[in-house]
């Protein structure tokens, strides 16, 4: 994560305290992304950050699209059977991956 961001965190959660818990998940869940990571590795640490974000599951595929490789995204998005749920995103992905 860029120092910038890292700063920011670390002001949010000292100025909110813990019981703004979900706003620093939001803005992880926000800046994640897979970069050089193998999928399985990207959708492990997207899950973890998703925890308590309080996003529901139409928000979290949009963020996990944008967080994902865009060779594998624009391949699920133009797939004949497209992923719809999240879980599907992450299974779909991940065997996309592996190739």
């Amino acid at each position: 994560m860029p120092q910038q961001a890292e700063k920011f965190l670390l002001e949010l959660k000292k100025e909110f305290g813990r019981e703004d818990e979900e706003s620093v998940k939001v803005v992880k869940l926000r800046r994640i992304e897979q970069k050089g990571e193998m999928m399985e590795e990207f959708v492990q640490k997207f899950r973890k950050v998703v925890r308590d974000s309080g996003y529901e599951e139409r928000t979290l595929v949009e963020e996990f699209k944008k967080g994902i490789n865009r060779v594998i995204r624009r391949m699920l998005m133009e797939a004949e059977r497209s992923p719809t749920s999240i879980e599907q995103w992450y299974e779909y992905a991940t065997n996309l991956d592996k190739y």
